[in-house]
């Protein structure tokens, strides 16, 4: 029959034990939750570009199509000269 000393000691081993464990395990969250962290970051900087480059390719779209009407309406004007 153990002693009680044995039987502390391993229980103090099994603690210790598990607080490594999940001293482990939370630094690895930390670790994922910084890259995720730093993807959101990357994944916003992304979507604010790509904004901004749709905002430009619809005022060059709108433009271009302000030029070809009046193309047009000026080969109208021609033909009926």
């Amino acid at each position: 029959m153990p002693s009680n000393y044995s039987v502390v000691m391993d229980s103090l081993e099994q603690t210790d034990k598990d607080l490594h464990r999940l001293e482990m395990q939370l630094h690895k969250l930390l670790g994922q939750i910084q890259k995720l962290r730093e993807e959101n970051q990357s994944l916003h900087t992304r979507q604010d570009a790509l904004v901004t480059e749709r905002a430009s390719l619809v005022a060059k779209n709108d433009e271009a199509r302000t030029k070809v009407e009046a193309m047009i309406n000026r080969l109208k004007g021609l033909e009926q000269v």
